[in-house]
């Protein structure tokens, strides 16, 4: 095994320890209205996030991160952290993405001696930077030699688990359901990855306001199983 392929496959293990699993990003709002139901209604939630969502946003942040420590513009990680703080406007989703980038920051810190970890992770802990997850995953990519299209992949994949792990716990499905789904949406993580290498910065941001929504009422359930 490749160094690079062991750094990816521990990079994006959907079980790192950084509290993802805690986190339906609004999937539970949609469970509780009777959106999201059944398999179908599954997986078009987990295609919905991954194309017109996470493409947009979190994806985009990761490419752009990598990109600027290739660049050795530090400066313009800086610059991609706050723009990533400012279009989270569901503040459950906004401290969710700094406290995952916090904790993924915690755990390759220590482990990756690079200087520019070294120096973005003291400007989160002195404040000057906010440390959101997809900033932080394309740095940690960066400096761990990680091919670009390799850790989009990682990226995207690790999102696909996570929301096919949360549909399987919320509606319920069966694990191989769940599984089933994931199979299915294999060539739309593809195109998503090929979309996601050059993303088009005046498309960041764009994502469908449902989605929003959903997670700001989630703030207001009556009962609920996860933080977001």
């Amino acid at each position: 095994m490749s160094a690079a392929l062991f750094n990816l496959l521990h990079l994006s293990d959907p079980t790192l320890p950084i509290g993802g699993y805690a986190h339906s990003a609004g999937l539970e709002t949609f469970v509780q209205q009777g959106t999201v139901h059944d398999v179908v209604t599954a997986e078009k939630f987990v295609t919905e996030m991954l194309s017109t969502n996470v493409k947009f946003t979190d994806a985009a942040f990761a490419s752009l991160a990598f990109d600027a420590f290739v660049n050795k513009d530090y400066e313009g990680l800086l610059a991609l952290d706050e723009e990533c703080n400012a279009i989270k406007i569901p503040e459950e989703m906004r401290q969710a993405g700094i406290k995952m980038g916090n904790r993924l920051l915690k755990i390759f810190s220590p482990v990756n001696d690079h200087p520019v970890i070294a120096k973005y992770h003291e400007d989160v802990l002195q404040k000057k930077a906010t440390g959101h997850y997809p900033v932080v995953f394309g740095i940690c990519a960066a400096t761990m030699d990680i091919p670009k299209n390799e850790m989009l992949t990682g990226f995207f994949y690790n999102a696909a688990v996570g929301f096919v792990t949360n549909c399987v716990k919320l509606i319920p499905l069966g694990q191989q359901q769940g599984q089933q789904i994931l199979h299915s949406i294999q060539p739309l993580l593809q195109e998503l990855v090929e979309a996601a290498v050059y993303p088009d910065k005046e498309m960041i941001g764009i994502c469908c306001a449902g989605f929003d929504i959903a997670q700001m009422q989630h703030e207001q359930l009556y009962t609920r199983l996860y933080m977001s």
